[in-house]
């Protein structure tokens, strides 16, 4: 295993850089940060003196280098917007999104494991039908109309939730949620249904029964254990999705998390920050995959095997 996990680090490095690279250039092509921060009266000496001050007035090749050398030092740049260390801010709104992004994984899994098997277990039902049709449709509909449609039904029309922010307890946290967690739970049901139907039919799953398992028994024991290992594998790649893919959902609902900081970021041109953000949630996807086939070599010994030669 040790093995392994220095082959993915090794194996994921040259992505980062590329990731980092892409972030700094790109961010630069959104314009000058001095014609954002000072007034159009700044004389041409305050406008030198603001870019000075913050190694605006370097070449970029230079910028690029200095960026590097401060990440390898855990240095991640100051604010330009509030003059904090970028890493403060960062590290400051992460929690937030990984609370959403967890607890949302969380439901999806349970609904998608319970629908999907339910639904399994009787294959062409009306239940079954029901389960696949509304699944299929919510892993079609995008979040940004989900999440529009919800603010104006429940917050505009009925006025029983909040329209933004986190300050209003548990109320705040059920649109944010239930938008995030339509697709997973969309995608998980078809998942789970589909290896669950092919569990059920395995010869192991007919001796169970002939020895006269129960029918909750043979679900939970016998086929669910089996047909997790493609579900976890959708579901990781799902999660990592939640967290590079809620800025929508955070701008939409004002929530004080890593998305919302980027788009914040990117309309302030406040660089060092959105550096920090995007580099922080690369290192986040890159865990969450090594936590992903971890978990997946445990429940298959074939991948357990191959991953130790």
């Amino acid at each position: 295993m040790t093995t392994f996990l220095r082959k993915r680090a090794v194996s994921s490095a040259i992505p980062l850089l590329v990731v980092l690279l892409g972030v700094f250039l790109l961010a630069r092509l959104t314009g000058d940060p001095t014609s954002l921060y000072l007034p159009e009266s700044a004389t041409p000496d305050q406008r030198a003196e603001f870019a000075a001050a913050n190694g605006l007035d370097k070449p970029v090749w230079q910028q690029l280098l200095d960026y590097l050398w401060g990440v390898l030092h855990l240095d991640f740049g100051t604010s330009l917007r509030t003059g904090e260390p970028a890493a403060e801010m960062v590290l400051r709104a992460y929690p937030h999104t990984l609370q959403l992004a967890g607890v949302t994984m969380l439901l999806a899994v349970l609904g998608a494991v319970v629908v999907g098997s339910w639904a399994a277990y009787r294959p062409n039902s009306p239940a079954d039908r029901a389960s696949s049709f509304l699944s299929m449709t919510g892993a079609s509909v995008p979040d940004f109309w989900i999440a529009v449609t919800g603010v104006w039904i429940f917050a505009v029309v009925l006025g029983i939730l909040p329209t933004s922010g986190n300050d209003n307890g548990i109320l705040s946290w059920i649109l944010p949620i239930f938008v995030l967690m339509i697709r997973p739970l969309g995608v998980l049901t078809q998942v789970v249904r589909g290896a669950m139907v092919s569990a059920l039919s395995a010869p192991y799953v007919r001796l169970a029964r002939s020895k006269g398992a129960d029918s909750r028994r043979v679900v939970t024991h016998h086929a669910l254990r089996n047909a997790a290992a493609p579900a976890l594998t959708v579901a990781g790649d799902l999660a990592v999705g939640l967290v590079n893919g809620a800025v929508i959902v955070e701008t939409i609902f004002g929530w004080p998390g890593i998305g919302k900081l980027m788009i914040d970021s990117i309309l302030q041109r406040d660089f060092a920050v959105l550096q920090a953000a995007v580099l922080l949630t690369a290192v986040t996807i890159f865990l969450l995959n090594v936590v992903i086939d971890i978990c997946y070599a445990l429940l298959d010994a074939r991948v357990r095997d191959t991953t130790t030669v």
